[in-house]
């Protein structure tokens, strides 16, 4: 039986690409959680949310645990203002968890990730899961816009300088 979980890294569209590779994912769709506004907009009021995605998996397939370790070397774990050129609420890093169960994993992995960089400080934080909000209607454009428009989404991403400082924090984890 699939399972979910919504994790935040900056741009949607960059960990829709990501986690649509995973080996075990089923979907992952792009939105919005973490705020109080109901159906929070692109273009329109996502005032508190941060840009997530809602990533279904068979957990026969990949854990939970394995999501989370290809999260982290997916993110900027010490960037407070947001993710790479991503600055801002909407674009910092989160995992959302449903259960004290994933809450243990997600310390766990953010505490090993902490060891690995003893001198800098892991600010992503571990939050309540909240309703998740997919992109739809006149903003569906979002939903795999790396696929629908490639070009304009790899000058984007490389312009962002996501995977060059990924391939500098984590070297050859990195999975770019």
């Amino acid at each position: 039986m699939a399972e979910k979980t919504v994790l935040a890294g900056g741009c949607f569209w960059c960990m829709e690409s990501d986690f649509e590779k995973h080996p075990g994912v089923i979907d992952v769709v792009s939105g919005f959680t973490g705020g109080t506004a109901e159906n929070p907009t692109y273009n329109g009021d996502h005032t508190g949310h941060y840009e997530a995605v809602e990533i279904t998996y068979d957990p026969a397939k990949v854990s939970y645990q394995a999501l989370l370790a290809y999260y982290w070397v997916n993110i900027d774990p010490f960037d407070a203002r947001g993710q790479f050129c991503d600055k801002g609420h909407s674009y910092l890093s989160a995992i959302f968890v449903a259960n004290d169960k994933e809450r243990a994993i997600a310390e766990q992995s953010k505490q090993a990730v902490q060891a690995q960089f003893p001198d800098q400080k892991v600010v992503t934080p571990i939050l309540d899961a909240k309703t998740f909000y997919p992109i739809k209607g006149n903003e569906s454009y979002h939903q795999d816009y790396y696929k629908t428009n490639s070009v304009r989404y790899k000058f984007y991403r490389w312009n962002c300088g996501r995977d060059q400082r990924l391939k500098e924090i984590w070297g050859d984890k990195a999975t770019h």
